[in-house]
């Protein structure tokens, strides 16, 4: 049957005579990705198979599909009976995929044919890309021009480079206007819709395509290629400052000249674009500005523990690059006070004020830290006490010790007066007994006992002197 077909096929492809519903289908679809080849047919074929081939469709080889076997390798078939169109999906296209295709409907005698001409292009964009720098936090508009014959077609944007999933995976199209930071507005008379992406981050930064959804499945959408740029918000001096519960503080805050005439502001917040204006918000808060030293200062008259916290000195509503001062305000509480200055360092000067003038610095100490110094102070007390006490006791010793000392000094000292005495009257004794010795010898009489006598004499001598 099919071999026959195929020799009736030739033959009238060479002559011209294959049937057409619709004539050429023109489909162009980006190497990489897929592509749909739609194909009608008249009412009364809803039950035929339907089928896709190559080329000639000379072979057997060449029938890439057919509604009896829906999927095969990379291609997918599918009969819309209610619509009379079935169609057949081309996936992972490459280059040798572009040429000309069948669309057959297979019944008796002839097939019913529609000719297909497939045309793959690269899957990027474009040859000229408009280039956008913005900042950090800042609000950037996209603006995609199109044709008029577009005027009511489908808009849309989505990131990256691959025009071929670019619409399935769009930030926000003209359908939904609005999707989180992303807005878009089609102004129809301009032949223009932009794009307006809010608070800005780094992550924003890469590639983007504008798409306008063509009119015919033959022909791609048209898409504009963007390159946007989220540069760091510059210049940024940050600070850190201690303010002391229960006192006044005053905060410097810098500006450039040319924003002299602009309105000067102090908002709390992790970003400057969510912030409060505290000088507004707050009675505690007033603002003075000093144009001559382009800077104004906000003075804190009560600060509160909960003052603490990111602080942005403000002198420009669209928050323009620009020099801006972030602080850091670190709340203590006030323990011990000191009467040396303290030195708060701000952007390009160093100022320093007393604490008379409403800048304190507290020492806050742990209640287990200050109970140990304390215990310390009491042992240190103590052993100087009892270093002193024991010191005393010493010198009360040595004194009784030299009292004493001079006393046994003074009685050796008697004792050696007494002895001389004795010896000297011992000696005289001696010399009285030994004369009275000689006499009796003369008068021949016994010697008298001469050592008795001299050691009673002694003796007594000595009893005299204690007696004395």
């Amino acid at each position: 049957m099919w071999s026959f077909q195929n020799l009736l096929f030739t033959v009238c492809v060479a002559l011209r005579c294959v049937i057409s519903a619709v004539g050429v289908i023109h489909v162009t679809g980006y190497v990489g990705s897929e592509v749909n080849v739609s194909c009608s047919y008249g009412q009364g074929y809803e039950s035929y198979e339907k089928y896709l081939c190559k080329n000639n469709c000379g072979s057997n080889d060449d029938v890439l599909i057919t509604t009896s076997n829906p999927v095969k390798s990379k291609y997918r078939i599918h009969d819309d009976k209610t619509a009379r169109i079935f169609t057949t999906t081309i996936s992972d296209l490459k280059s040798e995929d572009a040429g000309k295709y069948w669309c057959g409907v297979n019944r008796t005698g002839t097939d019913i044919y529609t000719e297909v001409k497939l045309e793959l292009v690269r899957d990027s964009c474009c040859d000229i890309v408009t280039k956008i720098e913005s900042y950090e936090g800042y609000s950037e508009s996209v603006s995609c021009r199109y044709e008029s014959q577009y005027e009511n077609s489908l808009k849309y944007i989505c990131r990256g480079n691959r025009p071929s999933t670019c619409l399935q995976q769009a930030l926000i199209t003209s359908d939904t206007k609005q999707n989180g930071r992303f807005t878009l507005d089609d102004d129809k008379v301009l032949g223009t819709f932009t794009v307006n992406i809010s608070s800005l981050t780094r992550n924003d930064s890469g590639s983007y395509l504008c798409g306008v959804q063509s009119n015919s499945v033959s022909e791609l959408d048209v898409l504009s290629a963007i390159e946007l740029e989220v540069k760091e918000w510059c210049c940024v001096k940050s600070t850190k400052i201690n303010g002391t519960v229960g006192h006044p503080l005053i905060l410097q805050c810098p500006y450039l000249p040319q924003h002299r005439d602009n309105r000067k502001f102090l908002c709390k917040g992790d970003h400057r674009n969510n912030c409060t204006d505290m000088v507004a918000s707050q009675s505690r808060f007033a603002l003075q500005d000093n144009g001559s030293s382009s800077s104004f200062s906000v003075t804190i008259t009560k600060m509160k523990a909960a003052d603490a916290g990111t602080y942005w000195c403000g002198s420009d509503s669209q928050w323009r690059v620009g020099n801006y001062t972030k602080i850091h305000l670190s709340a203590v509480f006030l323990q011990h006070t000191s009467t040396l200055p303290s030195t708060v360092e701000m952007p390009g000067k160093t100022s320093t004020q007393s604490t008379d003038a409403g800048h304190y610095v507290g020492y806050t100490v742990p209640p287990l830290l200050l109970l140990l110094m304390c215990v310390f102070a009491v042992i240190v007390y103590k052993c100087k006490h009892q270093k002193a006490k024991d010191n005393e006791t010493v010198m009360n010793r040595n004194a009784q010790n030299e009292d004493a000392l001079e006393e046994v000094m003074r009685v050796a000292e008697n004792n050696i007066y007494e002895s001389q005495e004795v010896v000297i009257y011992s000696n005289k004794e001696t010399a009285e007994l030994q004369s009275a010795g000689n006499d009796y010898e003369d008068l021949g009489e016994d010697e008298p006992d001469l050592e008795n006598v001299t050691t009673k004499a002694i003796y007594c001598k000595g009893n005299f002197h204690n007696a004395n």
